[in-house]
């Protein structure tokens, strides 16, 4: 008797479980959050690029007031 009760616990516990990944699979699955996952990837992708971008700019600039300055050529 002891057993199935153990049993009939363990198979509710696992159910519940079941339940609760089942649910917040299909909560992530929704076509709205998905669109929110993908528009805070890009965001932080664009984020990336522009500050790539503004330090290249920024490494360009100092290079050529070396050059300018190496060759005697005024700003």
């Amino acid at each position: 008797m002891i057993r199935r009760v153990v049993w009939f616990a363990v198979g509710a516990g696992v159910g519940v479980y079941a339940l609760v990944r089942v649910r917040r699979y299909l909560a992530q699955a929704t076509p709205e959050a998905i669109g929110q996952r993908v528009a805070d990837r890009a965001n932080g992708i664009t984020g990336s690029v522009q500050e790539f971008g503004s330090r290249v700019r920024a490494a360009m600039a100092e290079r050529e007031a070396e050059l300018r300055t190496e060759l005697g050529l005024s700003e």
